[in-house]
């Protein structure tokens, strides 16, 4: 019996984007001129992308390319804050609250990957509320 790699950390977060975003997978492949088959691969962990795709799926999702390719682990937490700190950055991060970071932190019952992936959405909708 063959097992089912779990889905990344940058898959269930680009996934969750897009089901914020209410597209289906048909429709953000197609803005995002990436394939609908690879696009599946790709939320499904099975496929690391480009930077190229990074850049497209973001743009479709209209979230940031350096937010999402920090959640690809291709580029680190520190290059972000370094930006925030110039003043660029993102601002949902920063008005995040501590208390419900520390929750999701310290819950035992999640996995790392899934208290990044939580804490990436839960700083998505901050900015969204803070942006307004």
């Amino acid at each position: 019996m063959t097992q089912e790699k779990p889905p990344s950390v940058l898959g269930s977060y680009i996934r969750a984007q897009r089901q914020l975003a209410d597209l289906s997978l048909r429709q953000l492949a197609g803005l995002s001129n990436v394939s609908n088959a690879y696009l599946s691969q790709v939320e499904r962990g099975l496929h690391q992308p480009s930077l190229k795709v990074l850049g497209s799926i973001a743009d479709a999702l209209d979230i940031s390319t350096e937010h999402l390719l920090t959640q690809a682990g291709m580029m680190s937490a520190g290059a972000t804050n370094l930006r925030k700190a110039r003043g660029d950055g993102e601002a949902g991060e920063d008005a995040a609250s501590p208390a419900v970071v520390d929750a999701i932190d310290h819950d035992p019952v999640l996995s790392a990957e899934e208290k990044q992936a939580l804490l990436a959405l839960y700083r998505t909708f901050v900015e969204r509320h803070v942006e307004a």
